[in-house]
């Protein structure tokens, strides 16, 4: 059971709020879904009242039980009174098509508590507390009309029947209300049933769609389409496209091995092979190792007794000393 005073509105931001848009499709829609689960275990009985300063139709409808049903279309809602088996006086349903336009909506409140310009009001039956749904309409641009019927010449619902939509859009891009700019024919109601000024606004911006394009030309493409395929429309940024690391694109067989490091001076082996002539210790850079070589043949020098190989199987590197003064520079000899 609801809880009261607080009001149930099909209104998101309530009548008369700031920030209240005009309703559209979606908030139709969303209208039809407040009227079927706040009425869905009410019986309503009497008679449709409304006020006296609404323009509209009377609605003579008279039950003593009576549920009340709603489904949206677009910019349209229609509400269906239907009686009760052994109601009274016996009579089949009857249906309301209406149209909110700038500020109407639904509530359901305490039947002592109506909300100011109320224009239409469905009352519950005894027993329980008595409430009332209410049609509110602060600037009274809502329409109600009798009988169920849709309006004429209105499109296809975008939410609910997508692919006659669709179909109804691509069969008529001839039409001359496509040679506008697509913010203009975005508001037909022929070919865009519930479009109105948000939805067209926030449709453009996040399809990044220039508003003054010409219509056809934003929408021919989509004829060759199938629905739910990724068109020119479809927003950017919807999928990563990070291209992977040089790494993760070469594979084992591309990777080489790192080159020798380019200031690595050649073997005694290599200049042998190149015809290059040997380095002396004189002609070697300054900070460069008097490590031997390897791959050279050990002599051992005169006056000097030969080191035994290291355990490890390295051999250490070896100093020289100068048993007599050297004509060369110092900085050749052993440190």
């Amino acid at each position: 059971m609801h809880t009261w005073p607080n009001l149930l509105s099909s209104s998101p931001t309530g009548p008369g709020h700031p920030s209240h848009r005009m309703p559209e499709g979606p908030e139709l829609h969303l209208a039809s879904h407040f009227v079927n689960e706040a009425c869905s275990e009410l019986v309503f009985g009497g008679c449709v009242e409304k006020s006296p300063v609404s323009r509209n139709p009377e609605v003579p409808f008279e039950s003593s039980a009576y549920h009340i049903s709603a489904l949206a279309r677009g910019k349209e809602l229609r509400l269906t009174l239907s009686p009760l088996p052994g109601a009274q006086p016996p009579r089949g349903p009857l249906a309301l098509v209406f149209r909110f336009g700038m500020t109407g909506s639904f509530q359901l409140v305490p039947s002592d508590a109506l909300p100011p310009h109320a224009h239409l009001r469905f009352y519950t039956a005894p027993p329980g507390p008595r409430l009332a749904l209410c049609f509110v309409d602060i600037r009274r641009f809502g329409r109600w009309d009798l009988g169920g019927k849709w309006q004429p010449g209105r499109g296809p619902c975008v939410l609910l029947e997508y692919e006659q939509f669709r179909e109804n859009v691509l069969r008529n891009l001839a039409d001359k209300a496509f040679d506008r700019p697509i913010c203009e024919a975005l508001l037909d109601q022929r070919f865009f049933n519930g479009i109105g000024n948000y939805l067209r606004a926030e449709i453009l911006y996040r399809l990044r769609i220039p508003p003054f394009e010409k219509a056809r030309t934003v929408l021919e493409a989509l004829q060759q389409r199938r629905p739910g395929d990724p068109g020119p429309l479809a927003p950017k940024g919807g999928k990563s496209r990070k291209k992977k690391s040089k790494g993760a694109q070469r594979g084992p067989e591309d990777q080489v091995e790192n080159p020798p490091s380019p200031n690595k001076a050649p073997s005694r082996t290599r200049r042998a092979r190149r015809g290059l002539p040997e380095q002396t210790a004189a002609q070697q850079p300054e900070g460069t190792s008097l490590q031997r070589d390897p791959e050279a043949p050990c002599v051992p020098e005169k006056g000097k007794r030969r080191r035994q190989p290291a355990t490890s199987g390295r051999r250490r590197p070896q100093k020289i000393k100068a048993d007599t003064p050297s004509s060369e520079p110092e900085e050749t000899s052993a440190s």
